[in-house]
């Protein structure tokens, strides 16, 4: 069990006050907040070690390098890739996932074919399938949600066949707050001779992810969903797959030999990450990793279950709410989307901002789901390792006052 009091002391930014009431940060899905860890690697790096990666032998670059590579191995060791050479420092999930799509995708799929996602996916897993399946003449599928907003499996056995050739799926849903059975879904997708994608966004900041477990062929993830900077993320690929596929951007670093007329590209991981990368942001990744890993994904996966079980049945006894997703606890991730009766999600949010509470509406990039859901928009709370109840309270006693205020006028 984590002492989440204890821990947002390591986060300075969540003590402000916003319209003159303290912070409650609860949009963790779309980002969240960086422990002074990070931040001072972030500094050090730059006060320090700034230099190119690989290119130099001077002693910056020589620590530069040895950093940047370093963060390589700790996101390794934290998704359980078999060696470094499968794991990709991105921009992010959403560069991951449109790498996969071209690369792959166009070494894969031909006109025929079928690319099979769920009316659960981010946009990030929804348009780079879109986009492939109209270059190839492909066909894209999707497979349907039950009425607690689980992936239906029923669904999915009779939307991948022998046609499919790439599977995708969000290990966690960004707006129901579903884990989705990826080991068996990839299972059924490997049955059919398709490859399985994960787009793991809110999935590795929660709890334990180990890709050779769940026999994942791709998994995507993002940094500043789990502790670290924007602008860096992960793409996990199996060795043969990499090996096959050629590189998405062309320029430096990614280059063995340049001739006039052509040219070859480095050994995996490298041959994919053309120019100067983030090194920056890819060493504090590496202590992000080091900070969720002292503290431990299953006791982070424990205390936000413990969080949900608390505030669930709360909100579910407001009168005239609408919660989406598994109304079970047990079944709900910290991601809790929801609808007031007769008022706009964006009004919630901003009078929820007036209390100090930062929430998201919208239609959180999921307009496929929302539409499945025969609903505009919602409003969302996520909550991460460093809420706590005292965090689901002012969340509940928000919404009853802005419920109060648009009934009758006065809080």
């Amino acid at each position: 069990m984590i002492n989440a009091d204890k821990i947002r002391q390591q986060f300075p930014i969540l003590f402000q006050e916003v319209n003159d009431e303290p912070l409650v940060y609860l949009d963790n899905a779309a980002t969240t907040q960086k422990p002074k860890a990070v931040l001072d690697k972030l500094t050090y790096y730059y006060e320090n070690d700034n230099a190119n990666v690989h290119r130099g032998v001077h002693t910056l670059a020589e620590r530069a390098t040895k950093d940047y590579e370093g963060a390589r191995e700790k996101v390794r060791a934290f998704i359980n890739a078999n060696e470094t050479a499968e794991t990709l420092f991105t921009r992010g999930t959403t560069t991951s996932l449109n790498w996969i799509a071209k690369s792959y995708g166009d070494l894969a799929v031909s006109a025929g074919d079928e690319i099979v996602i769920s009316y659960m996916e981010h946009h990030s897993n929804i348009i780079p399938w879109q986009q492939l399946a109209e270059r190839k003449g492909a066909t894209l599928k999707y497979i349907e949600i039950t009425k607690e907003g689980f992936l239906d499996m029923e669904s999915a056995k009779k939307q991948i066949t022998a046609k499919t050739k790439i599977v995708s799926i969000a290990h966690v849903s960004n707006v129901l707050g579903v884990i989705n059975p990826i080991k068996e879904l990839a299972d059924l997708a490997h049955k059919h001779g398709a490859v399985m994608v994960v787009d793991g966004a809110q999935a590795v900041p929660h709890m334990p992810v180990d890709v050779q477990a769940l026999d994942a062929d791709f998994y995507a993830f993002s940094g500043h969903k789990m502790c670290g900077p924007t602008g860096i993320g992960v793409l996990y690929g199996k060795r043969a797959l990499l090996e096959k596929m050629a590189p998405v951007e062309f320029g430096g670093e990614m280059i063995d030999f340049v001739n006039l007329y052509d040219s070859t590209w480095k050994e995996l991981p490298w041959k994919f990450e053309a120019g100067t990368p983030n090194i920056a942001g890819a060493i504090a990744l590496g202590a992000a990793i080091d900070f969720l890993t002292e503290i431990g994904l299953e006791a982070i996966h424990q205390h936000e279950a413990e969080l949900v079980a608390y505030v669930l049945p709360k909100l579910q006894a407001i009168e005239g709410i609408t919660i989406y997703g598994p109304q079970n606890p047990k079944d709900h991730t910290g991601v809790i989307a929801f609808n007031l009766e007769n008022l706009h999600p964006h009004d919630v949010a901003t009078a929820l901002d007036m209390e100090g509470v930062a929430v998201r509406a919208g239609h959180h990039c999921a307009q496929p789901l929302l539409k499945y859901l025969d609903v505009p928009a919602t409003a969302r709370a996520s909550f991460y390792l460093y809420n706590t109840k005292a965090d689901a309270d002012r969340l509940i006693e928000a919404i009853l006052a802005t419920k109060e205020f648009f009934q009758h006028g006065s809080i």
